[in-house]
């Protein structure tokens, strides 16, 4: 066709209307034969791939110059027969890859499913050497790609914690005991962790203040006056879940209410402390009514 119109499109399945007429006449007059349009639509302008039937593939044979369809696929069976391993290898490397990333997706995500185990932590105190019981223990897992996860221990004073990593890091804050930051290699069959705190003894005495009778106010208040600052701030959780709140206190009004025998600070449960140069500096309770 390009020796009989030059000008032609080179992409055979763009012909259009005009185009298809030209080669319709071009085959008759060289190859006396003659396809419809529709033929064409249906074999070159379409994804099918299955060939046409025979004698149009001899009669477009000898269009193009060859005796017959046979002698087509002969003389050109070394471009066939490459372009086949061309195909094939460009199937290979597509093919391989895939299959080389999915296995390794796969391995990927079982390794990481029975890299999970499951540690128990349990906390005990340095002092006494025994288990801190009795009380919710908050426990912070600290993490450089994501922001903390927080847990709290059981009254049996343990968590448990289900994790692919080998080291984890966590901020643990428990009553009556000092906040400390904790890193641990984690070993496969080392699941139970144990994990001392040291406790806070400025928040144990005010505990103690408040729960026994003592009959040296003075002494008590003297005391108090060592161990907290003079510019503390000094809050108490109100327990009302209908209206919550805190209450604060300064220095003098919270000694005088621990101190005094009419005080109505009993029972004090200490949430948290904050101190600076040895000294109580913020301190947040609770009355614990119970």
């Amino acid at each position: 066709m390009q020796q009989s119109y030059p000008g032609i499109n080179p992409s055979i399945s763009e012909w259009k209307g005009q185009e298809i007429t030209d080669f319709q006449e071009d085959l008759l007059i060289k190859a006396n034969a003659h396809i419809s349009e529709k033929w064409f639509y249906n074999h070159i302008k379409s994804e099918n791939k299955s060939l046409p039937r025979i004698d149009v593939l001899n009669l477009l044979s000898k269009y193009a110059g060859f005796a017959n369809w046979d002698d087509f696929v002969f003389k050109n069976s070394d471009q066939v027969a490459q372009g086949k391993s061309v195909a094939k290898a460009n199937r290979f490397f597509i093919v391989v890859p895939l299959l080389v990333i999915g296995v390794m997706a796969i391995l990927f995500l079982l390794f990481k499913l029975f890299s999970i185990r499951e540690y128990r932590f349990s906390f005990y105190d340095a002092h006494t050497r025994e288990t801190i019981t009795g009380c919710q223990i908050e426990i912070k897992i600290l993490s450089e790609e994501e922001s903390p996860v927080n847990y709290l221990s059981g009254t049996t004073g343990s968590f448990v914690l289900k994790t692919g990593e080998s080291v984890i890091k966590m901020v643990i804050n428990a009553p009556y005991y000092k906040s400390d930051t904790i890193t641990r290699i984690l070993k496969t069959f080392e699941r139970d962790q144990k994990i001392s705190l040291q406790p806070n003894d400025y928040a144990l005495i005010i505990h103690y203040f408040s729960e026994m009778n003592v009959d040296d106010w003075q002494k008590r208040r003297t005391y108090l006056g060592k161990i907290i600052d003079n510019g503390a701030m000094i809050y108490q959780v109100l327990n009302d879940i209908n209206a919550p709140g805190m209450e604060l206190y300064n220095k003098d009004e919270f000694i005088d209410k621990l101190t005094m025998p009419t005080g109505s600070l009993k029972h004090i449960e200490v949430l948290d402390t904050k101190y600076k140069n040895d000294k109580i500096m913020v301190l947040r309770f609770r009355i614990n009514e119970k």
